[in-house]
């Protein structure tokens, strides 16, 4: 099944699309993902700061 998510506070850095969203567990969780065609990067953080910091330093490759 699915995991559907609801993200807020969402910003952009760049091609970088960093929001917050509730993981299943009822924490605060932030993510960074690049929405340049083919890049495919993404990963999950446990505090704000850390995914915006790889959303300024993220260097596409697509």
């Amino acid at each position: 099944m699915p995991v559907h998510r609801r993200f807020r506070d969402r910003i952009r850095i760049g091609p970088v699309e960093v929001a917050t969203y509730h993981d299943g567990r009822g924490r605060d969780r932030h993510t960074a993902a690049c929405t340049a065609p083919g890049c495919g990067f993404s990963s999950d953080y446990a505090d704000r700061s850390a995914a915006e910091l790889a959303a300024r330093t993220h260097r596409c490759r697509a």
